[in-house]
C-alpha cells in the first residue's frame, strides 16, 4: 500500500498530488486545512497512522529542540519585558490621574501603535532582521518608564508615542519569527503546519502572560509599605464616572508617594535592560527578513486585505479584544479596585488576571486538538458575557476580597481563549500573506485600545459595560461567519479530493489483491 501512494505520488500533479501527499505524510505540497475541526481530525489520525506505516519519520532532534528553546526563550523576554509595561499601563489611570494624563498617555501610546504596524514593521524588519527589531524595539519601550520620574504631559506623550512606534515592529517581529520557525518544525516533524501554530502560539502566549503577575506584584508591595486606611462607603463599580472621582474626596485614589513610585519605575526599568539581554545573547537569529513585503507592498497588501470578507467579518471581534483589554487595565482598576479597595491592590488583583489568563491559554491549546475552535469560543462567549453583566449588578465594597478576584480571574480566562484562538485564525487563514493580516490584526486591536483609553475619563462605567457587551456579540456573530464558510469550503474540498484518491488508489492496486472489476472501477469514479 506504501509502494502505491508513493507511485501515485509521483504519478499525479496539482491538487491530485497534494491530497495524495497529505495521504502520505508529505506536509510540504499540502495547503493547510481548517484548523482542527471534526474532517480534519480525521485526516490528521490517518497522517499518524501512515506515519507508523512509513516505520516513523525521520527527524533531527537537535533542531527540533532549538526551535523549541527559541519559542520558549522569546517568551521568556516578552514576560520580562511587558512584566514592566502591564505593571505601568495599569496604574495610570490612578497614578496618573490628573487631567486624563495617564489614558491620554496610552493613547499616544496606541496611535504610535497603528502607524508603525501599517508603515514601519515591514521595513524595519527587512532592514534589522526579526531578532534585532525586538532588541530595537525593547530600547525604544525604555524612556516612557523614564517618563514616570516627571509625569508631564511633555515628556508622557512623546515617549508614548516613540513607545508605540516600537510596538508595530515588535509584534510584527514576533508574529513573523514565530511563523517561520512553526514552518520549519512542521517540515522536520511532518505534523500539521495547523496543529503547531496552535501549540507554539500556546507555548509563547503561556509565558509571556506571566507577566501580569510579576510587574502587579512589584506595584503592590512597593504600595503596600507603610499604607494607610481604605475608605467605606464611596460611589465605585458601574456607578463610578471619573469625571466626578476628583470631587468626592475618596482617599482610595490618593496617588501614592513620588518615593514609592521612582521605586517601581526603578525596577521596571531594570526589567526591560534584562530582556534585551535575554534576546541578545539567548536567541537564535533566523532568516525573516529577507523575504519580506516592502513598506509600500505591505501598506498595500494591508489596505488590499481589508477587501476580504474574512478579515472584515473578524475586524470587529479584533477591535474588541483591545476593547476589554483597555478597559480591564484603565476602566476595572479604577472604578472598582482602586475606588472600593485603594490602589495599592490593583497589583493582587491583577496577578489573578495574568495566572487564569496563562491557565487559560494552557487548557485551549490543548482543549482545542479535542473540540474544535467553535466551542472554546462559545464558551468564551457566554463566560465573558457573564462577567460583564456581574460587574454591571456588583456595587464593590473593600469587604468584597473575594469577588474583586473572582471577577479578574474569569475575565483572564475568556481574554486567554481570544488570545490564543483569534491570533492562530489570522496564521491559518491567510498563509503565505502573514505579515500584512498580523498587522492587520494588531492595527485592529490598537483602535480598540485607542477607543477604551479615549473616552475613559469622560463617560461612565455602566456605559463602558454596554459598549463591551454589545460590540463582543456582534464579533463573534462575524467570528462564526468566518468558521461557518471556512468548514462549508473546506468539507467541499475534502470530500472530493477524498473521492479522487480512492478511485485512483483502487486503480493501482493489483486484480488479485481487492479483486478489481471494471465495475468497481465505475462505482469509485
Amino acid at each position: 500500500m506504501v509502494h502505491v501512494i508513493r507511485t501515485l505520488n509521483t504519478a499525479l500533479e496539482g491538487d491530485q498530488k497534494r491530497l495524495i501527499g497529505l495521504v502520505a505524510g508529505d506536509y510540504t505540497n499540502t495547503r493547510p486545512l481548517a484548523l482542527l475541526d471534526s474532517p480534519d481530525t480525521i485526516v490528521l489520525g490517518l497522517e499518524m497512522a501512515m506515519s507508523d506505516v512509513h516505520g516513523g519519520v525521520s527527524c533531527p532532534s537537535g533542531e527540533k529542540w532549538r526551535i523549541l528553546r527559541n519559542v520558549s526563550v522569546l517568551g521568556l523576554a516578552f514576560m520580562v519585558q511587558f512584566s514592566a509595561y502591564t505593571g505601568i499601563t495599569h496604574l495610570q489611570s490612578t497614578v496618573n490621574s490628573s487631567g486624563g494624563l495617564g489614558t491620554a498617555s496610552l493613547t499616544s501610546v496606541y496611535a504610535g501603535l497603528i502607524f508603525s504596524s501599517v508603515f514601519l514593521s515591514t521595513s524595519v524588519i527587512r532592514w534589522l532582521g526579526c531578532k534585532r527589531t525586538v532588541i530595537a524595539a525593547f530600547i525604544a519601550y525604555m524612556p516612557y518608564i523614564g517618563a514616570q520620574f516627571y509625569p508631564q504631559f511633555s515628556t508622557m506623550i512623546p515617549t508614548g508615542l516613540l513607545m508605540g512606534l516600537g510596538g508595530g515592529p515588535l509584534w510584527c517581529a514576533k508574529c513573523t519569527y514565530v511563523t517561520v520557525i512553526t514552518k520549519t518544525f512542521s517540515e522536520i516533524t511532518r505534523v500539521d503546519s495547523e496543529v503547531v501554530t496552535v501549540q507554539f502560539f500556546a507555548i509563547f502566549f503561556t509565558i509571556y502572560i506571566f507577566c501580569h503577575v510579576w510587574g502587579n506584584l512589584v506595584s503592590s508591595l512597593v504600595f503596600s509599605l507603610d499604607a494607610g486606611d481604605v475608605q467605606d462607603g464611596v460611589t465605585c463599580g458601574a456607578n463610578f464616572c471619573p469625571s466626578t472621582a476628583s470631587t468626592t474626596n475618596n482617599t482610595n485614589l490618593a496617588r501614592p508617594s513620588d518615593e514609592k513610585i521612582y521605586t517601581v519605575a526603578g525596577i521596571y526599568l531594570g526589567c526591560m535592560v534584562l530582556a534585551v539581554c535575554i534576546v541578545s545573547y539567548h536567541e537564535d537569529t533566523r532568516d525573516c527578513d529577507s523575504k519580506g513585503a516592502s513598506m509600500v507592498q505591505l501598506v498595500t497588501s494591508t489596505f488590499k486585505m481589508l477587501r476580504q470578507p474574512r478579515l472584515l467579518m473578524l475586524m470587529p471581534l479584533s477591535v474588541w479584544i483591545g476593547m476589554q483589554e483597555g478597559f480591564m487595565g484603565a476602566d476595572y482598576t479604577a472604578a472598582y479596585v482602586s475606588c472600593a479597595w485603594g490602589i495599592l491592590n490593583i497589583g493582587y488583583v491583577m496577578i489573578c488576571y495574568g495566572v487564569t489568563n496563562a491557565l487559560s491559554a494552557v487548557i485551549t491549546g490543548s482543549l482545542v486538538r479535542l473540540t474544535g475552535r467553535v466551542p472554546i469560543v462559545v464558551c468564551a462567549t457566554v463566560l465573558h458575557s457573564g462577567v460583564v453583566l456581574g460587574l454591571l449588578w456588583w456595587e464593590p465594597r473593600s469587604h468584597d476580597k473575594a469577588v474583586f478576584f473572582v471577577m479578574s480571574g474569569l475575565w483572564g480566562v475568556a481574554d486567554g481563549v481570544w488570545q490564543i484562538q483569534i491570533n492562530a485564525m489570522y496564521g491559518v487563514l491567510f498563509p503565505g500573506q502573514e505579515e500584512a493580516a498580523f498587522s492587520n490584526f494588531k492595527l485592529c486591536t490598537s483602535v480598540g485600545y485607542i477607543l477604551t483609553y479615549s473616552y475613559s475619563s469622560y463617560i461612565c462605567t455602566d456605559v463602558k459595560l454596554y459598549i463591551i457587551l454589545t460590540l463582543m456579540l456582534v464579533g463573534v456573530a462575524g467570528y462564526l461567519s468566518v468558521e461557518w464558510r471556512e468548514r462549508n469550503r473546506t468539507d467541499a474540498r475534502l470530500n472530493k479530493e477524498l473521492k479522487y484518491c480512492i478511485s485512483l488508489a483502487c486503480l493501482w492496486i493489483p486484480v488479485g489483491r481487492v479483486g478489481r472489476t471494471e465495475q468497481n472501477r465505475r462505482t469509485f469514479e
